[in-house]
């Protein structure tokens, strides 16, 4: 058994298509196949059921996923402790970042990180907030940046980026913009919404539940600027964070809700036992956020 069997065997795993798998790891689908079925030997079983169109854990499958991503996390431990000793850090970093956000500190962190560590191979990836929350407490994630509600996950290490209060845009004339709306009067308007998953839904979701009301979701988009040019043609009203607001200004007002104060975040979280890759990179992302304002969070 190799590590790179197991690197392989977690990548279709986690990907649930041997393609995908292949195009990860940057050998052929042929190579993976070999490999997994070289594992499945020795092994005696088969960890994936085939007969789909997605390859799907077996129960031999299952048993077997944890403990191959902690040989694999164990394997890395070792390179970063001989690291950390010689003044090295090496390894890989995957990080996570909300869908349709503009984050260009993020960046900047992440090139000041890899001109100073180039042996660290980092991956990023777009995904919605909860699932990205969900991997780096399964340690699929190393980092990422999400969207919350009110507060930081829990369990998690956390730099807050952005604290913004959800406005309604609407344009000029609709009757939303007369003045501050109280949350039941805004939901008695189709809304457009960010989806389920993402930190701004969050807080909608939060606040309707405490105050027992049902909004009618006309749309949802994932980015801020689909919300905002729907609003704009009079789909129903938008619901952006403050800083996303002022974006449109020119061609949609935004008004205050009243009664929702539940802030929506967005942050950076981390395992605290993470190594010390994840360490450096939060110094950068520390240094590269400072006093910076982030364009359309999500």
């Amino acid at each position: 058994m190799e590590l790179r069997q197991l690197e392989y065997f977690v990548a279709v795993a986690e990907e649930r298509n041997f393609t995908r798998a292949a195009e990860r790891v940057h050998i052929s689908q042929s190579g993976v196949s070999a490999q997994i079925r070289q594992l499945e030997r020795e092994l005696g079983a088969e960890l994936f059921d085939r007969s789909a169109r997605t390859a799907t854990l077996t129960t031999a499958g299952k048993a077997a996923l944890e403990h191959a991503r902690a040989a694999l996390a164990a394997a890395d431990a070792v390179g970063q402790a001989v690291g950390e000793v010689t003044d090295l850090i090496r390894g890989r970093l995957a990080l996570g970042m909300v869908i349709g956000c503009t984050i260009t500190p993020l960046f900047d962190a992440l090139a000041a990180f890899h001109r100073d560590h180039p042996g660290v191979e980092i991956s990023l990836q777009e995904a919605n907030s909860d699932r990205m929350v969900d991997e780096v407490r399964a340690n699929t994630l190393d980092l990422a940046l999400v969207g919350t509600a009110g507060g930081t996950p829990e369990g998690l290490d956390a730099l807050t980026i952005v604290s913004e209060r959800l406005v309604a845009v609407a344009p000029p004339g609709h009757p939303v913009t007369r003045g501050p709306q109280s949350l039941r009067d805004l939901v008695a308007h189709p809304l457009i919404s960010m989806p389920p998953g993402t930190g701004l839904r969050a807080v909608l979701d939060r606040v309707c539940a405490a105050r027992e009301v049902r909004p009618s979701i006309a749309v949802q988009a994932s980015a801020s600027d689909a919300i905002a040019d729907l609003a704009a043609r009079g789909l129903g009203v938008g619901l952006l964070s403050e800083s996303m607001a002022t974006h449109y200004a020119d061609r949609l007002t935004a008004v205050p809700i009243e009664d929702v104060d539940v802030p929506g975040l967005l942050a950076l979280v981390w395992k605290p036992t993470r190594g010390p890759a994840v360490r450096e990179l939060v110094s950068c992302c520390r240094r590269a956020f400072a006093d910076v304002r982030v364009d359309k969070p999500g």
